[in-house]
């Protein structure tokens, strides 16, 4: 039973630890880059977006600092700026050093706002 219980907690860090998720709100119609990726990032339906962590460049708060995106319609540039991050605590657990690698994340407390410009 404990080698059960063992192996969930496993696997379930491994899942956490690899990704990072937060919720979007865009324009109809555009597409969302993040973090200067060459390909957009898929929005579902509930506009939640889920990716790669991102390194200690992108902690702080915008518009100095935070990850740097862009919108794009029809090829065009209709926005770009930075998100706010969020220290990913999973990354303290995560071998081999993803607080050195991967410490920040999308808050999941909050909806990016793109359309109103809101990150609240």
């Amino acid at each position: 039973m404990i080698r059960k219980i063992s192996l969930v907690f496993v696997v379930s860090m491994m899942i956490t630890g690899c990704t990072t998720t937060g919720t979007f709100n865009v324009p109809p119609g555009s597409e969302l880059y993040i973090n200067e990726r060459p390909q957009p990032v898929d929005i579902k339906a509930d506009g939640k977006v889920t990716t790669e962590p991102f390194f200690w460049s992108a902690a702080g708060i915008p518009p100095e600092s935070g990850i740097p995106y862009r919108l794009e319609k029809d090829g065009k540039v209709i926005k770009e700026g930075k998100l706010r991050t969020k220290f990913r605590t999973a990354s303290i657990f995560w071998p081999p050093f993803a607080d050195i690698y991967w410490p920040m994340g999308f808050n999941p407390d909050i909806t990016y706002d793109l359309v109103n410009d809101i990150q609240e």
